[in-house]
């Protein structure tokens, strides 16, 4: 039979190939891929991904390739990222009811009222922020030897990139920053924290249907003692008691890649300043290419951390510069603030009637809560919904709440909603704690002073 696949393949399954099956054509998914062709016997240098295009000569073949991991790739396309290769355990959690429920989640809430290019989804962002974070660890890996990242680690991680927006509500952080404080006051809740449990579920759910995640990771390491599920888990929001269980300390680095606790810099921004910005029309100054290009681990005070290159302190700037842009000109836009609140309004009223405040304890029913919440109340003859769907039908016809103005905090006599501006870590400054190092000496960490930006 004729069969096309894609393989990481190594001399020891090379073998296996030219004494089983006739290869037709080869080609590299990696242009780095060293390949050397003489009387028809093809020599791999080093271990990436190659597509076979073969015939099987014996069906004994197919038992002794049993000895090998051979992956299958799928290709998702993507405006932001390209061509973008998943294994199949990611492929298998992407197709479950739990994650395919991103795809009915607007990224940017009540901004799409605003941008009307700010049509996407959790959906398409969870899957670039787990491309970007294989990429990452996966640069580590091949770069630094020494941090003994095996292919489990690189599993692991994206998979919590894949998994970390799997607890956000109808119209992302309206329905964890303004909804549930209002409906649940009594109830300390987020959105990180509701990932954690949906991700518990679904895995459940995936084993009842004979898929056990917990094993298909294990079968890429078996050497590997870490607790892979917690090590997702703590990724995605963080040690439960403040110690993290799920790797070791010679592996804490990898906490900083989904979301960096320590200076904002990870991979989750990374994607949706891009994708924002890609989709709102506003330029994106910053380059998330040359941050993974240039990051490497460094030993900061006996601790692990991952460090770029001095070089690229202007790079991180831009950053910042841009989320500052966003912040300011679509997540903040009064027009957003105020249909946000709106929308909100209109759920308090149904709230007593649809229980959605409620659903966040029931991961099933958290399921099946999404962005269309709105279209049920908006087309509802119900008269006990008929104060939300007015509200609702203001939004759509645009009669919105007038804007008043903008004042100081200490100078409001009664405060309706406060739009907050920072660097993304409150009062601190994220840069005090962001190391580099130099092309010289790439062992050793150290930080630049503001005082010697140029601005």
């Amino acid at each position: 039979c004729l069969v096309i696949c894609q393989l990481y393949v190594s001399a020891a399954i090379l073998d296996l190939v030219k004494k089983y099956i006739t290869v037709i054509s080869l080609y590299s998914a990696n242009p780095i891929l060293e390949l050397c062709k003489n009387n028809k016997k093809t020599c791999i240098r080093r271990k990436q991904s190659i597509t076979f295009v073969f015939k099987i000569k014996h069906s004994k073949f197919l038992l002794n390739l049993l000895k090998f991991r051979c992956v299958l790739l799928q290709v998702f396309h993507d405006p932001i990222h390209g061509h973008m290769e998943f294994d199949p355990i990611l492929v298998k959690i992407i197709d479950t009811p739990q994650f395919q429920r991103l795809r009915n989640l607007k990224q940017l809430g009540g901004v799409y009222f605003v941008y009307p290019g700010a049509s996407h989804n959790r959906f398409e962002h969870s899957l670039g922020v787990a491309h970007l974070a294989g990429q990452l660890v996966q640069n580590l890996k091949e770069k630094q030897p020494e941090l003994k990242i095996d292919d489990r680690d690189v599993r692991c991680v994206e998979i919590a990139g894949l998994c970390h927006d799997l607890g956000h509500g109808p119209f992302s952080h309206m329905f964890d920053g303004m909804f549930i404080p209002k409906a649940r006051p009594d109830r300390q809740w987020k959105h990180e924290e509701a990932s954690v449990k949906m991700f518990e579920h679904m895995v459940q759910k995936l084993k009842d249907n004979g898929f056990d995640l917990l094993s298909e990771l294990k079968k890429l390491n078996e050497t590997n003692v870490g607790d892979d599920l917690e090590f997702i888990k703590e990724m995605i929001n963080g040690p439960e008691k403040g110690h993290y269980k799920g790797r070791p300390s010679n592996k804490s680095f990898l906490y900083e890649i989904i979301s960096n606790k320590r200076n904002g810099l990870d991979v989750d921004k990374f994607d949706y300043f891009a994708r924002d910005c890609h989709h709102l029309g506003i330029k994106n100054s910053f380059d998330h290419r040359r941050f993974l290009h240039f990051a490497r681990v460094c030993d900061v005070d006996g601790q692990l951390q991952i460090c770029t290159r001095d070089k690229e302190l202007s790079n991180i700037y831009e950053m910042f510069h841009t989320r500052s842009c966003l912040h300011r000109k679509a997540y903040q836009h009064k027009t957003n603030k105020i249909i946000e609140l709106m929308i909100t309004e209109a759920l308090l009223k149904a709230d007593p009637i649809l229980k959605i405040s409620k659903k966040i304890d029931d991961m099933d029913q958290y399921c099946k809560l999404s962005d269309c919440i709105f279209e049920e109340i908006l087309y509802s003859s119900r008269n006990d919904l008929k104060e939300a769907r007015e509200i609702l039908e203001k939004v759509v016809s645009r009669e919105l709440y007038r804007y008043l103005g903008k004042t100081k905090k200490e100078e409001m006599p009664k405060v309706t909603e406060i739009s907050a501006f920072d660097f993304g870590m409150k009062e601190k400054n994220p840069m005090e704690n962001l190391h580099f190092y130099s092309k010289s000496d790439k062992t050793k960490a150290f930080k630049i002073p503001s005082a010697q930006v140029r601005t």
